[in-house]
């Protein structure tokens, strides 16, 4: 998986996803999701130190089924906050 924090002038933003879906774009009616390799290619981590951020993180956004349950694993979403598009399951928290 890949985690790449933005910093901002008041927060951070934590984003996680799955290693096969960057640069990939999907729609679904009206929602889209464009994985950009500017804004989720970070850097390579273990299921164990994307956990560890996501447990202090505020602001999160996850794409892909693998980072959806490290997300899922670390407490920080439940099944309710996962919406699909294209069947590539995407949360976000804040």
């Amino acid at each position: 998986m890949y985690l790449k924090i933005h910093k901002t002038q008041f927060s951070e933003i934590v984003c996680i996803c799955d290693e096969d879906l960057i640069g990939k774009k999907f729609e679904d009616k009206d929602l889209q999701l464009d994985i950009t390799e500017r804004f989720y290619k970070g850097e390579k981590k273990t299921e164990d130190e994307i956990i560890k951020i996501l447990k202090s993180a505020t602001n999160i956004n996850i794409v892909g089924e693998k980072s959806i349950n490290t997300a899922l694993k670390a407490g920080v979403i439940s099944k309710e906050n996962i919406i699909k598009i294209k069947n590539i399951p995407h949360a976000q928290v804040y």
